[in-house]
């Protein structure tokens, strides 16, 4: 290593804040190693909102060469508390859906213009509930070039008002490269669902892949969750994942 590389100070990672119409929203950033700016990668966590994992996971992702901001979508409220699966989708059937992608594009648009990525295209990726409105950024968020979700939601049971189109009622407006990767044994997404889904897209004639794994349930990638992640899906998925962002996010 050379003394100039000794002297080099570390990647960034760490909170960071910006607005939203006004509010004040934020999340934990980590910056990709590196003189040059790098792609952009907005991350939306699960439905308990930014914790170790995903810390963990955007760092990752950094590694491999995107600055990543964590959104931190319950910046106003506090996370909640979701003792139960019960609760969890009672939380998420009560977000209103145009304020999570009125913070999403704010965290777009904040990657867009940081020093670290500027210049260079920004993608989304999310988890569980931020798989779900991965896709749903993907098909209404400006500035987005490709977008990957990992086991997100399609179908919701109703539409009242702050949730006036389900994910797969969004779908043919894809505005991205998309890749979708489900757990064949996931109560909360049908296959019917997927293959709806897959469906919609290929008569839209947009870009997208979809793969679900036949071992595999929800949060299969979560590996402080024992009993669902799967290895062997993880280790398949991640490389799947990086190479999709790397290749639609290159200048």
């Amino acid at each position: 290593m050379s003394e100039q590389e000794q002297n080099r100070p570390a990647p960034f990672t760490g909170d960071v804040h910006f607005d939203c119409a006004g509010d004040p929203i934020g999340g934990y950033l980590a910056v990709a190693a590196g003189d040059a700016p790098a792609p952009g990668l907005v991350l939306i966590p699960d439905v308990r909102g930014i914790y170790e994992h995903f810390r963990d996971v955007a760092r990752r992702f950094a590694e491999c060469g995107f600055t990543t901001l964590a959104l931190d979508l319950y910046a106003r409220e506090g996370a909640p508390d979701l003792p139960d699966l019960e609760a969890a989708m009672r939380w998420m059937a009560a977000l209103p859906d145009e304020r999570v992608l009125g913070d999403i594009a704010a965290a777009v648009d904040f990657l867009a213009d940081h020093d670290s990525v500027r210049g260079r295209h920004v993608g989304i990726t999310g988890f569980c509930m931020g798989g779900q409105y991965t896709l749903m950024a993907a098909c209404s968020v400006p500035r987005l070039a490709a977008a990957v979700s990992w086991y997100g939601m399609l179908r919701y049971a109703d539409t009242p008002a702050h949730k006036p189109q389900s994910p797969l009622d969004m779908a043919p407006r894809l505005g991205c490269p998309w890749l979708g990767m489900f757990g064949e044994n996931d109560p909360l997404i049908p296959n019917d669902d997927v293959a709806e889904l897959r469906s919609l897209l290929q008569s839209a004639g947009r870009d997208f892949e979809i793969v679900q794994y036949p071992d595999a349930g929800h949060a299969f990638f979560n590996d402080s969750r024992p009993e669902m992640y799967r290895p062997e899906a993880a280790r398949d998925a991640w490389p799947r994942a990086v190479g999709f962002l790397r290749e639609r996010l290159a200048d």
